[in-house]
């Protein structure tokens, strides 16, 4: 009797399965998709709208990236602290992603420097709710992964990039392609621990531009990886030494 019943388990599953993936795809005609594509424009409109109107006043800035996941007892945690307090005490602000983890240290760090401390989140099922060291004014909750994308680039003068996951390494790839590609101007972009960021930069080197021929040297002087908070800082503050800090947007 085992069997059969294992079997039936199995079968339920299966149906339920592709309940699912039924009603993801429910058939739409070509008038259904038109207009929902034409109403879906006006909501990315007014993220931008809100975006830019509350970002084009905070001044320059640094984001900081790196992992929703990361715990108060982590050594990352206390650097993204240590470096977002650093920065406040050169005249930057700080842009994080809004959420839990490494944003959270560094919006914490923000503001213990009594620094601007800005918040970009975003919606989603898990992991991701608005920290409380986020200045009020200064919090802008996102549904959209790709207008959230284009304020950190628009309004970041800097990126700081602890250890993190596929959303990092999203963040990581879509700032080293628009300066590689000259859509927006150089700043620098700043890895931080070596131990978790020295393998993709070896296979980046080797594979991606010595074996393949994919990307040029030059290309690998975009990225910097440091180990200290003093370090980050410092090829923040040495690069806008020579150019002068002006908004890049």
């Amino acid at each position: 009797m085992f069997f059969p019943i294992f079997g039936n388990n199995i079968k339920y599953s299966q149906n339920m399965e592709e309940k699912k993936v039924t009603k993801k795809v429910n058939p739409k005609n070509w008038q259904n998709i038109k207009a929902e594509n034409t109403w879906e424009i006006f909501k990315y409109m007014a993220e931008f709208v809100e975006g830019f109107e509350t970002l084009t006043k905070i001044g320059p800035c640094v984001s900081i990236f790196g992992s929703a996941r990361t715990k108060p007892t982590n050594k990352y945690y206390k650097l993204a602290k240590d470096i977002a307090y650093l920065l406040t005490q050169h005249g930057f602000g700080v842009i994080t992603g809004g959420g839990p983890g490494i944003m959270e240290a560094a919006n914490l760090g923000a503001q213990k420097g009594n620094g601007k401390s800005v918040g970009i989140n975003i919606e989603l099922p898990f992991e991701q709710s608005a920290n409380q060291f986020i200045d009020q004014d200064k919090l802008i909750t996102f549904r959209y992964f790709f207008t959230r994308k284009t304020m950190f680039m628009r309004y970041s003068q800097g990126f700081i990039v602890m250890p993190g996951g596929f959303g990092t390494l999203d963040e990581l790839f879509e700032a080293i392609t628009l300066i590689q590609t000259g859509k927006i101007d150089h700043f620098p972009i700043i890895l931080v621990g070596k131990s978790y960021w020295q393998g993709l930069i070896d296979w980046t080197k080797k594979v991606m531009l010595e074996g393949e021929k994919n990307i040029s040297p030059d290309d690998m002087k975009l990225i910097n990886i440091v180990d200290t908070a003093d370090d980050a800082v410092e090829i923040i503050n040495k690069f806008y030494d020579r150019t002068s800090l002006k908004p890049n947007f």
